[in-house]
């Protein structure tokens, strides 16, 4: 059951992740200046990495508490 619900959350992490980094490269497109769209693509991207670190980090606690058991 605990392996399956961090598959879920890992899941959903890197899926929210992705998503950033979609509305990273969205932002680079916006009808905004170059300051503004550089901003919020520096936004989205601190975002994506640190969700890309939570969900490295879940799947190696999931991992290390599988190989104990």
């Amino acid at each position: 059951m605990a392996k399956r619900l961090s598959c879920l959350i890992t899941r959903s992490l890197f899926g929210r992740a992705a998503a950033h980094r979609a509305m990273a490269r969205a932002a680079l497109f916006s009808n905004s200046s170059l300051r503004v769209r550089y901003q919020r693509y520096q936004q989205h991207m601190e975002k994506a990495r640190a969700l890309d670190a939570k969900a490295a980090s879940l799947m190696l606690s999931a991992t290390v508490q599988e190989l104990r058991s």
